[in-house]
């Protein structure tokens, strides 16, 4: 599973992945049922990504500026945020000339906002740019 998928089942949840294979998880591992909250959604079932990680931002003492940083967006979704990780997931998302500059990781959260609205996001303005 790569970062991305990782980060778009952090926002969308494991039904978006379920849905898509046609698989249905019924247990955490454990041999319960496993029951998560739905992703809020808007009109024609597409995810508010917003108000997933406004809902998150809020669930953490951590000040994260998510809106424009991939490095705190990894970290709110409990991701790896180390360079290593955002490298490859540069790379998934066609930039192979990522250097872990301000300016790449700006332009690698922006990338990741379109490509979450792709899979069927709901994306703010706010967020794209």
């Amino acid at each position: 599973m790569g970062i991305f998928s990782k980060i778009k089942d952090a926002i969308f949840g494991k039904k978006a992945e379920a849905k898509e294979t046609g698989n249905v998880q019924i247990g955490g591992g454990s041999g319960g049922f496993e029951r998560t909250q739905p992703a809020p959604t808007i009109g024609g079932g597409s995810v508010d990504v917003d108000a997933v990680l406004a809902a998150k931002a809020a669930q953490t003492d951590q000040e994260l500026n998510y809106q424009t940083s991939i490095v705190d967006l990894m970290k709110l979704l409990d991701l790896d945020s180390s360079y290593d990780n955002r490298k490859e997931l540069a790379q998934e998302m066609g930039n192979s000339d990522y250097s872990g500059s301000a300016e790449d990781n700006m332009l690698l959260h922006r990338l990741v906002m379109l490509e979450l609205e792709k899979n069927g996001g709901q994306v703010s303005d706010k967020l794209k740019n």
